[in-house]
């Protein structure tokens, strides 16, 4: 008894599915509403004869109908088509929506790293040491280095700011120092000079 060709072959009909190749009717094997209707594009021709390419490499295909195959993947308008020309190979069949290319590293936005907080501080300090007249020099030097060591063992951003906070902590501490050891010499010269 023939089969109407509106209806998909089952199983316990026999004799194996009617396939595009043989010239037979095309049952469709998906459910979903149009989805074997879609048209194929160039890149599904492609990888439709990639599958066949490499189920002939193995030996699944003869040559003859490897060809009648590929003939029939390049001709093919949809991708349900190309999906019954693979069906019966390990790779097969064709997925039907392309897969999503990632972004190359390009073209993705930069994630910079977070600042340290330490390192914002010590450059803060820092710069408050030209108008505090070196009071915030030390908490700029041990901000500095802390954020510095934290920067190292995090990887957070930052090294900047806490480099500028340890040469202006370290500079206006300098300054400091120099000012208190003159103003030592300075009161030791004049008690030796009343004597």
């Amino acid at each position: 008894m023939a089969q109407p060709s509106w209806q998909p072959w089952q199983p316990w009909q026999g004799s194996g599915p009617p396939q595009p190749w043989q010239g037979g009717a095309a049952p469709q094997p998906w459910s979903g509403p149009g989805a074997p209707a879609m048209l194929a594009s160039h890149a599904d021709r492609e990888r439709a004869v990639d599958v066949l390419r490499a189920g002939f490499g193995e030996g699944r295909l003869e040559q003859p109908e490897f060809e009648k195959r590929v003939a029939q993947a390049y001709a093919a308008r949809t991708v349900g088509e190309l999906a019954l020309l693979v069906a019966d190979l390990p790779q097969g069949p064709v997925p039907q929506p392309a897969p999503v290319t990632p972004v190359p590293r390009t073209f993705l936005p930069v994630s910079r790293p977070q600042t340290n907080g330490k390192a914002i501080g010590s450059a803060v300090c820092g710069v408050l040491c030209l108008v505090s007249f070196g009071l915030t020099g030390i908490p700029a030097v041990v901000l500095g280095h802390s954020a510095r060591s934290e920067i190292r063992r995090t990887g957070e951003g930052g090294d900047a700011l806490a480099m500028t906070g340890l040469v202006l902590g370290w500079l206006s501490t300098a300054a400091w120092a120099v000012l208190l050891t003159l103003m030592v010499v300075a009161a030791a010269v004049s008690g030796s000079g009343s004597a």
